[in-house]
């Protein structure tokens, strides 16, 4: 899908066809609308890296093509029902000219905040602000993923209190597997925006610099903040496996000595 915004008096407003100062958003492209993508200036490569679900966090920048490349790892939650509730995938932002674009394979959270004009400092005319709102978005929906993720590990410490099934462990580590790929990307997204800072990219104006060091805070703090979740969720882990096996033996226990006074009954 792909749809066209541009920033007037009454907000953003969905228009028809590129304009200066646009913003295009394309969620899964279809092959026609990759190539109308490369019409309008954009790099197949750099299309083709947004969609690879594999790809990790990185910036390019070419003066001779005019174009700017992040690619940040976003949080994207999957289902309760899922092997691996929450994973990360990757979202591409392109400056290319007076256009800003933003690919990703998933319809997400970072971008319906975009659309709902969440930041009154958004302007899809102020393109380089523009892309440093999105990666605010991102380490801030990192945060908001791992508060869930807290409290659905307290309702099955409950849980596993008496438990001698290891279903309650087993949905531990479906968001232990969460915490692994949420650090990994964080680590990369982190690189990613040392990188940006050292390049100064965004240094042309005083709010966007404040503006990008706000991101590498937010991100460092989500990146320690999940280490923290992700240690006390092994240690957890450990410790209910223990009791799991604690509340078998005594359940064993009690089975024998009542088959053993049946058997003396009889």
């Amino acid at each position: 899908m792909l749809t066209i915004f541009k920033t007037s008096e009454p907000g953003l407003q969905r228009i028809d066809q590129p304009a200066k100062g646009c913003w295009i958003n394309v969620t899964n492209p279809s092959t026609e609308e990759t190539m109308q993508l490369v019409e309008w200036g954009f790099d197949s490569d750099l299309i083709t890296y947004s969609l690879d679900l594999d790809e990790m966090a990185h910036v390019e920048r070419d003066e001779d093509e005019d174009y700017t490349f992040v690619l940040i790892r976003i949080p994207f939650f999957q289902g309760g029902g899922s092997d691996i509730p929450y994973i990360t995938v990757p979202l591409g932002i392109i400056i290319k000219g007076e256009l800003i674009a933003t690919i990703c394979r998933y319809e997400n959270a970072i971008i319906r905040e975009l659309c709902n004009s969440k930041y009154r400092g958004l302007k899809t005319g102020k393109r380089y602000r523009f892309a440093l709102y999105a990666l605010l978005e991102t380490a801030v929906r990192y945060l908001g993923h791992l508060s869930e993720i807290n409290k659905i590990v307290g309702g099955l410490e409950d849980q596993l209190q008496q438990s001698t099934r290891n279903r309650e462990v087993l949905e531990l580590l479906k968001y232990q597997k969460s915490l692994t790929y949420f650090i990994s990307s964080l680590r990369s997204n982190e690189v990613m925006l040392e990188r940006l800072h050292r390049t100064q990219m965004f240094n042309q104006f005083e709010e966007d610099q404040e503006l990008l060091e706000d991101v590498m805070t937010e991100n460092q703090q989500a990146l320690q903040m999940t280490h923290i979740a992700s240690d006390i969720l092994s240690s957890m882990m450990d410790a209910f496996a223990s009791i799991i096996s604690n509340n078998l033996n005594t359940v064993v226990k009690a089975l024998t000595a009542i088959t053993i006074i049946v058997s003396y009954q009889r």
